[in-house]
């Protein structure tokens, strides 16, 4: 982007989103956001008149049935953290997850279950909800992909109606596998590489119902894009989403919302912030960034303008629409909690 076109879009930014300042006037409760999907930010979330968990980094967030917030970190003292939506903290269990990343809840009832992935352990495990180690996976190295296992470092799951899942290789070589219902291998494609259908830090994905049938949305982080695929792994489309450095896709009714670890090629710490993209995957809403714009058909680049979000890593949405951003290598910070605004 050159100069002149990041100064209007930053004026436009401006103009008609409610920044965060940094003199002593800013407001108690700031607003973010644009069109419907504008959003007050709670800054007394977590209750911290409580004696609260510390951590080390905050990876992914999923919502239970009984309507509590469950967060993982790879902190072994507190790896699996529960709260109510209100902020209060409820408990934990953990002190063997140290890569501690991928968190995904399946089932339902007394069958509900954790899949979560462990970067240094380089496997994957299924828990009950209070901990109980049910089963895990090492690396595949029937696959014929993997040399050894220090090759696999999963960052993600996703599980299909029928009990099939997907584990994203994000932080390894890039494939996504394809797990039978009884655990057993049955796929495996995408993998590093300049093709379509190749993956380059796969670091989430989901499994989109939005338009009828079920696809996969793969996370493409260092090319700014979400891919689709086929739930047998065949490449569909690429949703580009320039200067967005995307973490794992999130559905939640016909919107997708993802937090962005940071924007551009900078790497800059300071410069993530969360996209919403609507049922057509264009973005419709950016907490703490700029407006989203197009030029000649395409979108330009997102960027952060508010100094809120220190490598935003997930978004949870509940039942009544709030959100919730956690946050990787941000000084230990617990979730913040975003309300809509005039909610």
């Amino acid at each position: 982007m050159d100069r002149r076109t990041f100064l209007q879009q930053g004026s436009l930014a401006l103009a008609t989103f409610p920044l965060l300042s940094s003199n002593t006037s800013e407001p108690e409760n700031p607003v973010f956001g644009h069109n419907d999907k504008r959003y007050t930010w709670q800054k007394n979330w977590p209750v911290s008149s409580q004696s609260l968990p510390q951590v080390r980094d905050c990876h992914e967030m999923v919502f239970t049935e009984k309507k509590e917030i469950v967060l993982l970190t790879n902190d072994t003292r507190n790896n699996v953290l529960f709260f109510q939506k209100d902020g209060r903290f409820l408990r934990s269990w953990g002190s063997e997850f140290p890569g501690g990343h991928g968190l995904t809840l399946a089932g339902s009832g007394k069958d509900a279950f954790f899949l979560i992935t462990d970067t240094e352990r380089h496997q994957v495990f299924q828990t009950t909800l209070d901990g109980r180690h049910i089963r895990h996976w090492e690396c595949p190295l029937e696959s014929g992909k993997y040399n050894d296992c220090s090759q696999f470092v999963p960052t993600e799951t996703a599980v299909a109606d029928n009990g099939d899942f997907y584990v994203a290789d994000g932080y390894g070589l890039q494939y996504i596998l394809h797990y039978g219902a009884d655990g057993t291998l049955k796929n495996i494609f995408g993998g590093r590489g300049e093709g379509e259908a190749s993956l380059d830090n796969a670091h989430g994905i989901c499994v989109d119902k939005r338009q009828g049938t079920p696809t996969l949305l793969v996370t493409d982080r260092n090319r700014c894009c979400f891919k689709r695929f086929s739930l047998d792994g065949m490449y569909l489309e690429t949703i580009s989403l320039p200067g967005a450095n995307v973490c794992r896709p999130v559905i939640s009714g016909d919107f997708l919302y993802a937090a962005v670890l940071t924007s551009g090629n900078t790497g800059n710490a300071n410069s993530g912030f969360v996209i919403i993209l609507d049922q057509k995957n264009e973005p419709v809403s950016l907490i703490a960034g700029a407006t989203p714009m197009k030029k000649d058909g395409q979108w330009l680049p997102m960027y952060q303008t508010v100094d809120l979000f220190r490598h935003p890593h997930d978004v949870l949405v509940d039942d009544d629409q709030n959100l919730y951003v956690c946050q990787w290598n941000s000084r230990q910070v617990l979730p913040y909690k975003f309300i809509p605004y005039g909610a």
